[in-house]
């Protein structure tokens, strides 16, 4: 089980307002948390969870991949941490050979800032929204209303075509998935989780499916955390 802070907000009233979030992790994975101790938890993956390198990586070249591993995943913690991103969370394990290309972050949301507007109604307008090549629903998340938003997406071919070879090669469509929930019992606060993956190229393969619904999964064990 993982818990985040929702750090850097005023304190809130006991026993009311939620401290943080807690999440159930599948096997391999690992949470960056971006407010304060990505350094170590970087060092972390980089020299305890990454203790094995997919199949076809020679011995000699797997501190090499681990160093590039951790380059990317600082490149991405950054930019989730430059959008509000409270925690990324990756797997950091190889399974059945290969590591999952897929990572997920919770972040917070500037939305619904005026707090006499329920949740419910600015949930409903998101709901209403169209959203080009995808499908958003109201669902519950911790026994309480929110929204579920799915899509592809492509990458955007005029700004690949300026972008180096290296970029070029790693552009990938994916299949994102984002939860926008309101912040339990604290009006005008809202938390996101946003999930991509390019699963195995193909995204309306079956494998794809098979990651959305571990990510789903994973939502289905957020609860609050009072503590």
């Amino acid at each position: 089980m993982n818990m985040s802070d929702l750090a850097q907000q005023p304190p809130p009233v006991e026993g009311t307002t939620p401290r943080g979030y807690e999440l159930v992790l599948p096997p391999g994975w690992a949470r960056i948390p971006l407010r304060e101790g990505t350094k170590e938890a970087l060092e972390k993956v980089l020299f305890s969870h990454m203790g094995q390198v997919p199949e076809g990586i020679p011995r000699d070249d797997a501190m090499r991949f681990r160093l590039d591993m951790r380059r990317q995943i600082e490149k991405q913690a950054r930019a989730a941490k430059r959008n509000g991103g409270l925690d990324l969370y990756l797997p950091v394990q190889p399974r059945g050979g290969i590591f999952l290309m897929a990572s997920f972050i919770v972040a917070e949301m500037p939305i619904g800032q005026d707090r006499s507007v329920p949740p419910q109604a600015v949930i409903a307008q998101l709901a209403s929204e169209d959203v080009p090549g995808g499908t958003a629903k109201k669902v519950e998340v911790a026994r309480a209303p929110a929204l579920r938003r799915s899509y592809k997406s492509a990458p955007d071919a005029e700004k690949l075509q300026s972008a180096p070879e290296a970029v070029r090669q790693t552009a990938l469509p994916t299949h994102r998935v984002e939860y926008v929930i309101p912040v339990a019992d604290d009006p005008g606060r809202w938390i996101s989780i946003n999930f991509s993956t390019p699963g195995d190229g193909d995204l309306d393969s079956e494998f794809t499916d098979v990651l959305v619904d571990l990510f789903d999964a994973v939502v289905g064990t957020f609860k609050w955390s009072y503590e």
